[in-house]
């Protein structure tokens, strides 16, 4: 089974993404901060949906640690509409693509399905 890693500091939104993903058959691990998400990546994750606005350690900062260590993860951020110009410094430092809040929950499910191979 696929194990993933949602990072948002929103409840609302990890709740979503949880709820949607699991009935895909994934194995989902839920983290509100930075520090959350990297102990959870310790578990060996196959993907990673990553907000870009995290309280106390930001998205690309977190998507550097990331990609550090296991430079082959794929990682999807998530942003809102107003932090764009972060947009091409997570592409460049390795995410594979990005959602802008409010975004279309399914197609956030079939792009996490494309690049899993599911």
């Amino acid at each position: 089974m696929k194990r993933l890693l949602i990072v948002d500091d929103q409840p609302g939104i990890r709740l979503l993404l949880n709820e949607v993903l699991k009935k895909e058959g994934y194995v989902t691990y839920l983290a509100a901060n930075g520090m959350e998400a990297l102990k959870y990546a310790e578990e060996e994750m196959d993907c990673v949906l990553l907000d870009m606005k995290i309280p106390g350690m930001d998205g690309i900062e977190i998507l550097r640690r990331l990609k550090e260590k296991w430079p082959q993860l794929p990682v999807f951020m998530m942003t809102a509409y107003g932090e764009l110009e972060v947009v091409q410094e997570a592409l460049d430092l390795g995410a594979i693509r990005y959602f802008t809040k409010p975004f279309d929950i399914f197609e956030v499910r079939d792009e996490v399905n494309k690049a899993l191979n599911v």
